[in-house]
């Protein structure tokens, strides 16, 4: 439950890195970068396509941002990679110091920015515990009290006595998370992480968290590129973007922004296809042109609505079973459903114009958008032989069914099942 006690306070922080010749990496790279520009070569270190920085330039990762946190809230912080997300959680875990600004926290850390973090090698899985809760001004005795829930939760039972340097990344993860959700701590900061481990212990993950939270009042700061698991512990959302923070509040509204989803009112019906320019091998062999919405002046739908639109299309080679398929995703890019219409010939060079009604009645609350292919499934029905996926038709779905039942799509899921109707 979130009080009123503060946990953290971020006030106009600002943190610069100074890209030079030294700095940033292990010796041995810094020895071949030194050793390539004596002999004027190009730096051996440096990623394909990476901006060279050894210039004496200066970085802003995180501008001037302020924010504060208080007891029992679970913050979802997301942005593009680069964005300042994992720079500002090692300001916050005192792994480095900010350029500018100050951080207040109410209370011990416990964090995960990385796999290994805070773990030594050569120590066992039991000693790296013990390490963990002295790091946190525990006790022996207060371990020892934990330890064998901090085991049990781990799944790593058969190798708590192995060297952690012979754990797989999957193992680390299962023990760091497990001690930073067991050891006394007021907050816990995690990193992307969780993405290491399998699906089973991301849920078990995610459920312990929100425990913590809601039993606990621990106070939660969590970094991820995945929108669901931030949906389902988050109660509020954060969203960095080249160091800003260009958004703080409602946790949808958060990955709306963060996604770029349209946020006009008025949703395009629109779509002009015949000048895109076209991916690997789609548009080779077939094409959309355009595609409008007919019965709606905007995208934005009623729950029981279908969606009728006109499609216009080329195919430059003779299809035997062409069809229009419609993938249906939501606003995290994840498959709702799938259909297509019937099939239909389409001879040599022939621009096909058809009428199609689509069904959303079963759709929740909320946007959507609709990948629109041109296709030829063909007589062995084994593969989609050409496929244009040129459209990207945003819809919204208002709640007008008025029954009475809140729908929440982070516990419901993005198909709504109407009310069971009693039989007597």
């Amino acid at each position: 439950m979130v009080s009123d006690e503060l946990m953290l306070k971020v006030e106009n922080v600002s943190k610069v890195y100074k890209l030079g010749e030294i700095g940033g990496t292990t010796l041995r790279d810094e020895l071949q970068r030194v050793w390539a520009k004596i002999r004027k070569k190009e730096d051996p270190t440096k990623k394909i396509g990476a901006k060279n920085y050894n210039k004496g330039e200066k970085f802003k990762a995180l501008n001037n941002i302020s924010f504060e946190v208080k007891k029992g809230e679970r913050i979802g912080i997301i942005g593009h990679n680069g964005a300042g997300k994992s720079t500002l959680l090692k300001l916050i875990s005192r792994v480095t110091g900010p350029t500018d600004g100050k951080i207040y926290l109410n209370g011990r850390v416990a964090s995960m920015l990385e796999v290994g973090t805070g773990f030594h090698e050569e120590l066992t899985g039991r000693e790296n515990v013990y390490l963990n809760g002295a790091i946190l001004g525990m006790t022996k005795k207060e371990v020892d009290a934990k330890m064998e829930d901090i085991i049990e939760f781990s799944e790593v039972r058969q190798f708590i006595d192995t060297p952690v340097k012979r754990y797989s990344s999957g193992m680390y993860v299962k023990l760091a998370f497990s001690v930073a959700a067991h050891l006394d701590s007021e907050i816990m900061i995690m990193d992307e992480v969780l993405a290491v481990g399998d699906m089973a212990f991301q849920n078990k993950c995610l459920t312990k968290m929100r425990d913590v939270s809601e039993q606990d009042d621990r106070t939660i700061l969590y970094v991820s590129h995945n929108m669901n698991t931030i949906r389902q512990l988050c109660d509020r959302v954060i969203v960095l973007n080249h160091g800003d923070i260009v958004f703080d509040g409602d946790v949808e509204e958060g990955i709306k922004n963060y996604l770029g989803v349209y946020s006009e009112d008025k949703l395009p019906v629109e779509y002009d296809m015949s000048q895109k320019k076209r991916i690997y091998e789609f548009g080779k062999h077939a094409k959309l042109l355009s595609l409008k919405i007919l019965n709606k002046e905007n995208a934005t739908f009623e729950g029981n609505e279908p969606l009728n639109m006109k499609i216009t299309a080329i195919s430059y080679k003779k299809m035997s079973r062409g069809c229009f398929i419609f993938s249906v995703l939501d606003s995290n890019g994840a498959r709702v459903g799938a259909t297509s219409t019937s099939y239909f010939t389409v001879s040599e060079n022939e621009t096909v114009e058809r009428t199609f009604s689509l069904d959303l009645t079963n759709l929740a609350y909320g946007r959507y958008f609709i990948y629109v292919a041109f296709a030829d499934i063909g007589d062995d029905e084994s593969v989609i032989e050409y496929d244009d996926p040129a459209v990207k038709v945003f819809i919204e779905i208002v709640d007008k069914r008025k029954t009475g039942f809140k729908w929440d799509k982070k516990y419901y899921g993005n198909v709504y099942f109407p009310q069971a109707k009693e039989i007597l």
